[in-house]
C-alpha cells in the first residue's frame, strides 16, 4: 500500500524560495537597462552670475579665460584653472601662472600688451584692479567676450566683498563649495582676532618702502585701512586727509613714535616687487632700524606683525586670512 508523505517544514520553505527566486529573475529579465540604470545628469549649458556690471550668461564649457585682477589670481591658481593670458608679469613669485610660459603675458599696468589678449580669443576676461581702467579698451578688443568686474564697490562692506569676489568666481567656475571653505577661513580667522585682541591695545599700521616709513590710516590707508573697522581695532593715531597711497602717507617717524602704538602692523611694499634687487631693503630691516621707534611699546615687546611677502601684488582674500591668523598667533601668544 503507498504512502503520501507531507511535505517537511524545511522542504516547503525550500519550495518557496526557488518560486521567489524564479519571479524576481523574470522580473530583473523583464525590466529594461534603461530603466534599471539611474539618470545621468545633464551638463548645464550656461552659467549666469552676476558682478559690478549687472548680469551676466556665459556658454558652457568656457574655452578661454584671460585674467588681470590680481586680487583673483590666488583663487584661480588654487583652483587650477587654465588662463590662455595673464597679466603675469604683474604676479608674485608665489602665484604658479608666473613663469608659465603657455600663457600669454599682458604685461603690467603701466604699459600694458592689451592687443594681445585679441590672439586669446576669450570667452571669459576677469578684469580688475590696477587693470580697472582699460576695461572699455577690452571691451572694444574682444566684442565677443564678457568681462567679469569684481573690484570692492563703494559703500560695501570690505568683508563681504572679498567673499563676493570669490563666491561669483565659484559661480562661473562650478567651484560653490571651494568658494565657501575659503570664506568660512577667512571668517574664522577674523574672528580668532576679534576675541583676542584688547581694545585698550592701540594699533599703528605702517608701509615700508623704498626704506621709508609711511603711514597707513585707519579707513582710508591702502590694505590695512578697513581692518580697524572689521576687527575693532583702537587707533594710536589719527591723521585727517589721509590718503590711499601705495607707499602710505608723508608723516614723520617721530610722530609714529610719538603715538606709542602697543601693536604695529607694517605692510612690505617692495618684498613682492624688488625683494631681487640688491636696493632692497627689508620692512623688519627698517622698522627694527629706526632709532626714534626703538623705544616704542610695540618695537619693544615684539608686538609687531608683517602681512605676507607677497601682498601688493596679491590681495587676495587667501592674503588676509593668512595674515589674520598670524596676527591672532600673536595676539593670543602675548595675552
Amino acid at each position: 500500500m503507498s504512502m503520501i508523505r507531507p511535505l517537511s517544514a524545511l522542504s516547503l520553505v525550500a519550495a518557496s524560495a526557488l518560486v521567489l527566486a524564479g519571479c524576481a529573475s523574470n522580473d530583473a529579465a523583464a525590466e529594461s537597462p534603461e530603466e534599471s540604470a539611474p539618470a545621468a545628469e545633464e551638463a548645464p549649458a550656461s552659467v549666469t552670475f552676476t558682478d559690478n556690471n549687472g548680469e551676466h550668461t556665459v556658454d558652457l564649457p568656457i574655452e578661454s579665460v584671460v585674467a588681470t585682477d590680481n586680487r583673483t589670481f590666488q583663487t584661480l591658481d588654487d583652483w587650477d584653472i587654465e588662463l590662455t593670458a595673464a597679466a603675469r608679469a604683474l604676479m608674485p613669485s608665489t602665484i604658479s601662472y608666473r613663469d608659465d610660459e603657455s600663457i600669454v603675458d599682458l604685461g603690467v599696468h603701466n604699459e600694458p600688451d592689451l592687443e594681445a589678449i585679441v590672439a586669446a580669443d576669450p570667452d571669459l576676461v576677469i578684469n580688475g584692479q590696477r587693470f580697472t581702467q582699460f576695461e572699455d579698451k577690452i571691451a572694444e578688443l574682444v566684442p565677443d567676450a564678457t568681462i567679469v568686474a569684481l573690484d570692492p564697490r563703494e559703500g560695501e562692506s570690505f568683508d563681504g566683498e572679498l567673499k563676493r569676489q570669490v563666491e561669483v568666481l565659484g559661480q562661473i567656475f562650478g567651484k560653490e563649495e571651494e568658494a565657501e571653505k575659503i570664506e568660512a577661513d577667512f571668517d574664522a580667522a577674523v574672528e580668532r582676532v576679534k576675541a583676542a585682541y584688547d581694545a585698550d591695545q592701540t594699533v599703528m599700521s605702517v608701509i615700508t618702502s623704498g626704506g621709508e616709513i609711511g603711514y597707513s590710516a585707519p579707513g582710508a590707508g591702502r590694505t590695512f585701512g578697513p581692518l580697524y573697522e572689521l576687527l575693532g581695532l583702537t587707533p594710536a593715531l589719527e591723521v585727517e586727509d589721509s590718503s590711499t597711497d601705495h607707499q602710505g602717507d608723508d608723516i614723520s617717524v617721530e610722530a609714529i613714535a610719538d603715538s606709542n602704538p602697543d601693536w604695529l602692523l607694517v605692510l612690505d611694499r617692495d618684498a613682492a616687487i624688488l625683494a631681487e634687487d640688491p636696493e632692497y631693503v627689508a620692512g623688519a630691516d627698517v622698522i627694527e632700524g629706526s632709532e626714534p621707534l626703538a623705544n616704542v611699546t610695540a618695537v619693544k615687546e615684539g608686538n609687531v606683525v608683517y602681512m605676507p611677502a607677497d601682498t601688493y601684488t596679491n590681495e587676495s582674500i587667501q592674503t588676509y586670512t593668512e595674515f589674520l591668523n598670524e596676527l591672532a598667533d600673536a595676539l593670543e601668544a602675548a595675552a
